[in-house]
């Protein structure tokens, strides 16, 4: 490249396992290695990132004239590596990473954990690949190349009823066999977390450093929004990879015992959740800025200076997400080369549940950051709003319903719409003509309640015959609320929904989940400037667009039916959030 950084990003070194990011970064399982130093203090020269004519801009245009494309997913050596291997008549397999599911005749469907031969990875977002005797496109992201190439499919694991292995095949591959399997897994362990290591340090030395010096271009806001809290990651990280290097044995990699360290970590983990939250939020951000051409230069010439590899910012900022649930799927191919007897068995099994459950805590915050927007969205439909907003104590919608709320000292029953979120139960009135507007009437606080099951007939606090009944008693007042539900079945789910709220208050104390007040705001000031503006209350579609980016027109032209971007457990549970909602009352007006 010619510009006023010369660096060389030969020689390119194949190692399975790193990020697997469909935006080009190590997308197909390789990552090219850079052979120049990396600037430790992350000091640029100050002429080149000023505003003076001739310096982003002529460091861009220098760049420009090697032919590399800003933003363009990777520069194809990656794909080059694999379709030589290819030509050559190797055989490269890869691992279904989520079930691909597909009524198109030219695209492979699979299951998780499926091998696919790849045939032809020459497109980046879809490959070639065969599968028995069929054969047709599937999206890259979805699969990893096999850590162990060589191993023969014989002895690759077999799936039986019940999705477990089968024993004897897992066991059945000779010891030496398994050690040296074991042991290139080990190795790509460290290896990728080395990688990982030096993708940080080049993010936070190599962008963060520099973008604080230009404080006309960035406030401390936009920062925290671009690079959440990368920072932290990394500072973690160093730690992580320090433990695991003092347990890798350097002569005898199969005889490491790295689970401890897993387990030692799982905690510290769970601060991927607030980058993983907030990631969508910096790709906006990013976009935004990009369209300005000197925040084009400023980025491109901290890149070069810093003598990254050919990936947009945003595709560097792609790899902690990416890695959070790549342990999972390494922990996950060291234990099945691990014999029950060697000492470290245990502890990565352990460690596999750990980081799954991890990853599960990770993918249950991000969807109730994402119910917050729905939430607010739900306020701004409702007339009449008194009071605090609920997002100020709630998160979720556990259940929702019409009730007969019965009320002292007549003993009059009024229909109400009744919403139960985490820590409140908020009471809504039907217009008399439009029965999908609603009115906010009240609203009891659940954290002093106790649930009290009526038996059918005469009501003695009440005076009154009550079927399908149910009270709601507050320890410090002694006020009682009475409610009676239509049928048998309805009064059931109301007192199921009571005992999960109940729960889902514990478990956030447990787990330590929170909103910041900056979300709670956001959330309430989009869904205001909705309400204002007339438009249709809608959910924001996930940015699945960012990471499954245009195809080749002769590729599929229907998207792959799987986010890419789930965390390690891609079959979660959908949200009923709108399901309760929308059967209920629709949020036009």
């Amino acid at each position: 490249i010619t510009s006023p950084v010369a660096f060389d990003l030969l020689p390119l070194e194949l190692h399975p396992f790193s990020q697997s990011t469909p935006t080009g970064l190590d997308c197909v399982g390789w990552t090219r290695r850079i052979s120049a130093p990396v600037i430790t203090d992350g000091a640029l020269d100050k002429t080149a990132l000023t505003d003076d004519v001739g310096s982003e801009e002529d460091l861009y245009e220098d760049f420009r004239s090697s032919n590399h494309r800003y933003g363009h997913a990777g520069g194809g050596g990656e794909q080059l590596a694999i379709n030589e291997l290819i030509s050559d008549g190797s055989v490269v397999y890869a691992e279904a990473l989520w079930d691909h599911v597909t009524m198109d005749d030219q695209e492979l469907g699979f299951k998780a954990g499926d091998v696919i031969e790849v045939m032809d990875a020459t497109n980046k977002e879809w490959w070639w690949g065969r599968i028995l005797d069929s054969e047709g496109w599937f999206p890259a992201s979805f699969v990893r190349l096999r850590v162990n190439q060589d191993e023969p499919m014989e002895d690759y694991p077999l799936k039986v009823e019940g999705g477990k292995e089968d024993d004897s095949r897992r066991f059945g591959m000779g010891q030496t066999t398994k050690d040296q399997m074991r042991t290139n897994v080990i190795n790509e362990i460290i290896s990728t977390e080395r990688d990982y290591i030096k993708h940080l340090k080049d993010i936070c030395e190599g962008y963060i450093k520099q973008c604080r010096k230009r404080a006309d271009m960035f406030t401390e806001e936009q920062l925290k929004t671009i690079f959440g809290n990368i920072e932290d990651i990394y500072r973690c990280q160093k730690k992580f990879v320090k433990a695991l290097e003092k347990k890798f044995n350097k002569d005898h990699p199969h005889l490491s015992e790295v689970g401890s360290c897993f387990l030692e970590y799982q905690t510290e983990f769970q601060i991927y959740s607030e980058y993983c939250n907030n990631h969508p939020n910096a790709c906006m951000e990013l976009s935004r800025l990009t369209k300005v051409n000197k925040y084009v230069y400023f980025f491109e010439a901290c890149r070069l200076l810093q003598k990254m590899i050919d990936i947009s910012l945003d595709g560097f900022l792609l790899t902690p997400v990416q890695k959070i649930c790549k342990y999972p799927l390494q922990l996950a191919e060291l234990l099945k080369y691990t014999n029950p007897q060697h000492r470290d068995f245990k502890d990565v099994e352990a460690a596999l549940n750990a980081m799954k459950n991890v990853a599960r805590l990770i993918n249950e915050r991000k969807r109730r950051l994402e119910n917050i927007d729905k939430i607010a969205q739900w306020q701004s439909s409702i007339e009449d709003w008194e009071g605090e907003d609920v997002l100020v104590r709630s998160s979720e919608l556990i259940y929702s319903g019409e009730l007969a709320k019965i009320s002292h000292p007549q003993a009059k029953s009024q229909q109400r719409m009744f919403f139960l979120f985490d820590h409140q139960l908020v009471c809504c009135k039907k217009d008399l003509l439009r029965r999908d507007i609603l009115y906010y009437k009240s609203r009891i606080n659940m954290d002093d309640m106790e649930i009290l099951d009526v038996e059918d007939g005469k009501d003695k606090d009440f005076n009154i015959s009550v079927k399908n009944a149910f009270k709601l008693h507050c320890r410090d007042t002694e006020e009682v609320h009475l409610f009676c539900a239509k049928k048998p079945e309805q009064k059931q789910r109301w007192l199921k929904a009571f005992e999960n709220e109940r729960r889902q208050v514990q478990l956030d104390q447990e787990t330590g989940f929170s909103i910041t007040e900056v979300q709670k705001k956001q959330a309430m000031l989009n869904a205001s400037k909705q309400h204002h503006a007339g438009k249709p209350k809608a959910v924001t579609r996930p940015y699945y667009d960012f990471l499954m980016r245009q195809k080749h027109p002769t590729l599929p032209s229907t998207l792959p039916q799987q986010q890419v971007f789930m965390l390690a457990e891609p079959k979660r549970k959908p949200s009923n959030f709108w399901q309760n909602i929308s059967r209920l009352t629709p949020f036009r007006k």
